[in-house]
């Protein structure tokens, strides 16, 4: 899986980065043909960053979130969370309709 980190109005260090690639590697798991997941950090407003993740699977099918918190890692999270539910429901979606 490619994971591009982009950062606006700021930076970010690497172990920060790592910290987030690492998170985002977690969403393989919900479905296992994710080709790319981009994550935009924006540090515009610095006392409430925010974070969007787009995640792309071999199927063409996108899945996006995105969320702002006061703590960064903690709307990273959360934006995995979001994510995640989408992923389940389109799994389910996908098996149910096999099984008919």
């Amino acid at each position: 899986m490619e994971i591009k980190i982009t950062v606006r109005h700021g930076s970010l260090s690497e172990a920060a980065k790592e910290k987030i690639t690492g998170k985002v590697e977690r969403l393989a798991k919900f479905i296992q043909r994710v080709s790319k997941a981009e994550v935009v950090v924006d540090l515009e407003k610095s006392d409430t960053p925010k974070i969007d993740l787009m995640v792309v699977t071999e199927l063409k099918k996108e899945f996006n979130a995105s969320y702002s918190s006061n703590d960064m890692f903690g709307a990273v999270d959360q934006v995995i969370d979001k994510l995640q539910q989408q992923m389940k429901k389109f799994n389910d979606k996908m098996t149910d309709h096999q099984q008919r």
